[in-house]
């Protein structure tokens, strides 16, 4: 292996056989080493790969001023999440979640806390990335001693769930989760009760949601199948409650997103309500 690239002394990029990118880091690995010199192998002690290769210059730019204690722990973190997980985690997280390691230990050691007010809602919707944040508070604690609270947790919860929206922006993130808290929000007025969300059915309906969610900020709201007229009529009909309550979500989502959903979003969003609010799936207030 040759060097592509000298991060710092500890940290250099270079190709593996199947000629991916790969960041390779060891002590002393690059002192006094430059661009094309081999590798020593034996001073290897982390590597991982990089499958989007113009990642490399954004790694590079970011530890210039970074220790490479938290690329490591960044990359312990998403070793984890990608055994707890069932999508695949963007390959950018590792620049992003390193950058907000650093940023976070940093003025948590200045005393200064910030408080997430999403973390309700983040711990409801996302359990799994949100365990996977708590388990990640147990890495950075073993490795810089500093114990955040669940405050942090929740952050580190949506950078997981923005590798599922392509990218670095985290404002993404955030939308698709208050979009979903609205809708659950008008299900549960409309109905007047309190879903159970042990259920099948409310899992179900909040995968569905995050997907309708991040579809719009994806930008992929006209990529819609036609449903047939026969069978809207027939779920419009046959599920009446649940259709009105498919409406007043309808139309908030025009209202605050300027998005008209169609009726083929229509029809999979009252046949989940009334699965999530049949009788056996909640209990009163």
């Amino acid at each position: 292996m040759e060097i592509k690239k000298v991060f710092n002394n500890n940290v250099v990029l270079t190709e593996n056989d199947q000629q991916q990118e790969m960041v390779v880091m060891g002590k002393g690995l690059a002192f006094q080493k430059k661009v094309g010199q081999p590798v020593d192998i034996e001073k290897i002690e982390k590597k991982f790969v990089l499958a989007d290769q113009g990642l490399s210059d954004k790694l590079a730019d970011l530890l210039v001023d970074t220790p490479e204690v938290y690329l490591e722990l960044s990359h312990r973190i998403l070793d984890y999440a990608k055994s707890q997980l069932s999508y695949k985690i963007d390959d950018y997280l590792y620049v992003a979640l390193t950058d907000h390691l650093h940023f976070a230990v940093s003025r948590q050691k200045e005393g200064i806390e910030l408080k997430n007010p999403l973390v309700w809602e983040i711990r409801k919707y996302y359990k799994k990335e949100f365990q996977v944040a708590l388990k990640a508070l147990d890495f950075i604690e073993e490795e810089t001693g500093v114990r955040f609270p669940e405050d942090e947790a929740g952050l580190i919860a949506l950078h997981l769930l923005n590798s599922q929206l392509n990218g670095d922006n985290m404002d993404a993130a955030i939308q698709v989760t208050k979009m979903v808290n609205n809708i659950l929000n008008i299900v549960k007025y409309h109905f007047d009760m309190k879903l159970d969300e042990n259920s099948i059915n409310y899992e179900r309906f909040l995968t569905h949601l995050r997907f309708f969610a991040m579809r719009f900020v994806r930008e992929e709201t006209d990529h819609v199948s036609q449903t047939d007229d026969f069978l809207f009529e027939q779920v419009k009909k046959k599920y009446e409650q649940a259709y009105l309550c498919a409406e007043k979500v309808s139309k908030y989502v025009a209202k605050t997103y300027d998005w008209d959903i169609s009726n083929d979003e229509k029809v999979y969003l009252t046949l989940h309500i009334h699965r999530v609010t049949n009788r056996q799936e909640w209990t009163n207030k």
